[in-house]
């Protein structure tokens, strides 16, 4: 209690000699009266204002959060300035006699400042106190430690699941290298042993989160993918998707996810089953005060001290952003995507508002014991979208992502428990130019040209797009003068090709692309996508930048078709041929896909340069994600030595979900499957063990 009371007070006295500071420097801020006043009567002023405006902020901040959840989080960051800047108003109302004043910007800026300032002396005062240590990490993440955990401590270790989103398995050694991640490095020769493991053909974060959290990514083609049954878009990022794949999986297992025993999901697509959630993707499709989708913000925005810093590190990022990309573009920098519009923004939140209340959150479940963890940073992914997977833009993220795992580590040395720290990624990154930049047209518009379809001008300019238009239009006009005999169903299939030629949906993920047509409400067969668009399949699977395309067949049952003609059953596919470039494995991955319920018409990948390592993604970003080739299909697994160690070929995230449930049996027992019936129908409110009121670029 003392130590407490002596550190307000130094807290305090730093705060006025700020504020007398600041007076000085700054002509629109007063704290004298218009006649003047004397050092001793301007110092009393300044305790005033420094005492009310710490006050105000320690009480009516977090009221005013609360108030405000429902605002944007990007918005909110410059929210913070200005509501910070209006407490120290009212603080300067409340002065005796009037003699504090300050413009409406001047207020903003000393707010700022003040906040920091008295942040930077707390911590500073705290470092060799830990009870002062864990009492503010209990404030940032809006935890209580519970009374048990105070009265007797439980030793049995927990464990710590910290997803580093995107980075690959070479990435992660060649940082480690290099000196990026000092405290990766320190783990590896001492107390960690690092695994590779394989994606399925999806290598992206839906597919790869839903498998690791619940056990099962079971139809999930892509990121993004098109279901005649449903006529809806299911985008793994999407809420009302995210919380409908999540039901599914629950559905499908019969069982609640990685996290149902006293776990915590923290910044992910899905919530494993956790009863507590923050930014978690699959709670924001529900609506009522069961949803806490802003639980997370709240609990760290509620200390404006965090408020103004994240708000002040998130404009410094914009300006990075700004800067690196200028630089890219004046050096011209190949391959080279646009950066512009809101990107800075979106990359700002990702690599810092996210990174901040994650990285809290998960302090507070240490702190408050709980069994098991599961956070997801994604700042890696987000930049080396935009970026590339290697270079300097990349490289300063991974260190800050180290040091945000040496903070967190050395929280986990206050935990009431033991905890055994996991760090893993759910995929990697491949490098290359665009498909459209590489070849002048996007996959939307080749598969336009090969289908007859109007496309833009300049498509018909490219060799490939005219090359498909020749194809399509001397295909169409064969089919048009061929005889239609009988009343049958060939002829009824025959004269379907006279129809005008329908509008395929395109969709992308990464260098991965889907072609559904949905007219048709079952899976098109090679021979009737011959029929209806006789120059499409050879239009794309003869083009340089795609590797290959999965079709279903009324022969062969699928096949896998490649360019001058290759067209291999499912059965005899393996992984030499046209799958040879996309390494061991491919073929199964492929063949797991081919019996998706919503797998695409046409299942596109694209080439893939085994030397060079590079792809060509259907979607504006030079590093990607989403289909095989490369590194992307490589993360990570970095787990703690007295942990049993994974399986040499650990294949598939649903392979990684029995891995990591089999260390939660080992430090904990056994979890508890939860029946389906006790999960909540989708978009029904309420919380369950089954983590469907669970809460995303």
């Amino acid at each position: 209690m003392g130590r407490a009371v002596l550190r307000v007070l130094v807290v305090w006295a730093v705060s006025t000699l700020t504020m007398l500071l600041l007076a000085g420097l700054l002509p629109d801020f007063q704290l004298q009266s218009d006649d003047g006043d004397s050092l001793t009567r301007t110092a009393i002023t300044a305790a005033w204002a420094a005492g009310a405006f710490g006050l105000l902020s320690a009480l009516v901040w977090p009221v005013i959060v609360r108030a405000v959840l429902l605002v944007p989080a990007l918005v909110l960051g410059v929210l913070v300035f200005f509501l910070n800047g209006s407490l120290l108003l009212i603080a300067l109302w409340l002065i005796p006699d009037g003699r504090g004043a300050a413009d409406p910007e001047t207020a903003v800026a000393v707010a700022a400042v003040m906040s920091a300032v008295a942040s930077a002396t707390s911590t500073a005062l705290a470092v060799r106190d830990d009870d002062a240590y864990r009492r503010r990490l209990y404030r940032l993440a809006d935890r209580r430690r519970r009374r048990t955990d105070t009265d007797a401590p439980e030793q049995v270790p927990g464990i710590l699941f910290l997803q580093l989103d995107g980075v690959g398995h070479q990435v992660l050694r060649t940082a480690v290298r290099d000196g990026l991640m000092p405290t990766v490095a320190g783990w590896l020769d001492t107390t960690h042993r690092l695994t590779p493991w394989r994606t399925d053909w999806s290598s992206q974060t839906g597919a790869s989160q839903l498998g690791i959290l619940h056990g099962s990514n079971e139809d999930v083609p892509a990121f993004r993918w098109y279901e005649k049954d449903t006529g809806r878009i299911m985008v793994s990022n999407r809420p009302a998707s995210a919380v409908e794949l999540q039901r599914r999986a629950i559905e499908r297992t019969g069982d609640g996810g990685l996290l149902t025993l006293d776990g915590a999901s923290r910044g992910n697509l899905f919530s494993g089953g956790a009863d507590q959630l923050a930014l978690v993707l699959s709670m924001a499709a529900r609506r009522g005060r069961a949803n806490r989708s802003r639980a997370g913000y709240f609990a760290y925005f509620s200390d404006p001290a965090n408020a103004v810093r994240t708000a002040v590190s998130l404009v410094a990022e914009v300006f990075r952003e700004m800067y690196q990309s200028t630089r890219a573009l004046l050096r011209r920098e190949t391959p080279r995507v646009s950066r512009g519009g809101l990107y800075p923004f979106v990359r700002a939140f990702a690599t810092v508002v996210e990174r901040d209340v994650v990285v809290a959150a998960v302090m507070g479940d240490l702190l408050a014991g709980r069994t098991a963890v599961y956070a997801d940073l994604v700042a890696y992914d987000e930049v080396a979208h935009h970026s590339g997977p290697h270079g300097r833009d990349t490289d300063q993220v991974l260190k800050r992502l180290d040091r945000a795992i040496a903070l967190i580590a050395k929280v986990a040395e206050h935990a009431p428990r033991p905890y055994r720290i996991v760090l893993l990624s759910d995929h990697g990154q491949s490098t290359g130019p665009t498909f459209e930049g590489a070849y002048g047209l996007t996959l939307k518009d080749l598969v336009r040209a090969g289908c007859g379809l109007p496309v833009p001008r300049r498509v018909g300019r490219t060799r490939s797009g005219s090359e498909a238009r020749d194809a399509a239009r001397d295909a169409l006009l064969g089919a048009l003068h061929r005889p239609v005999d009988g009343h049958g169903e060939e002829a009824e299939t025959a004269r379907q090709v006279r129809r005008r030629p329908s509008e395929p949906i395109v969709l992308a993920s990464g260098n991965l692309g889907l072609v559904s047509f949905p007219e048709v409400p079952h899976r098109m067969t090679h021979e009737q996508i011959e029929l209806r668009h006789p120059a499409l399949l050879r239009t794309l699977a003869n083009h340089p930048g795609i590797g290959f395309l999965l079709v279903a067949s009324e022969v062969h049952g699928s096949v896998v078709l490649a360019r001058d003609g290759v067209a291999v059953p499912i059965a005899e596919l393996t992984d030499d041929g046209p799958l040879a470039p996309f390494g061991p494995g491919a073929a199964d991955a492929v063949r797991r896909t081919d019996g998706f319920p919503h797998v695409a018409d046409i299942m596109v990948n694209s080439m893939h340069d085994p030397f060079a390592g590079t792809v060509h993604a259907f979607e504006e970003q030079i590093g990607s994600h989403g289909g095989l080739g490369g590194e992307q299909s490589r993360p990570f697994l970095l787990s703690p030595l007295d942990l049993p160690e994974p399986p040499a070929a650990l294949v598939g995230a649903e392979q990684v979900h029995q891995v990591l449930r089999g260390w939660l049996r080992e430090s904990s027992g056994p979890q508890v499957p939860v029946p389906v019936a006790e999960a909540p129908a989708a978009g029904e409110a309420g919380t369950s063990p089954a983590g469907e009121d669970a809460l995303k670029s």
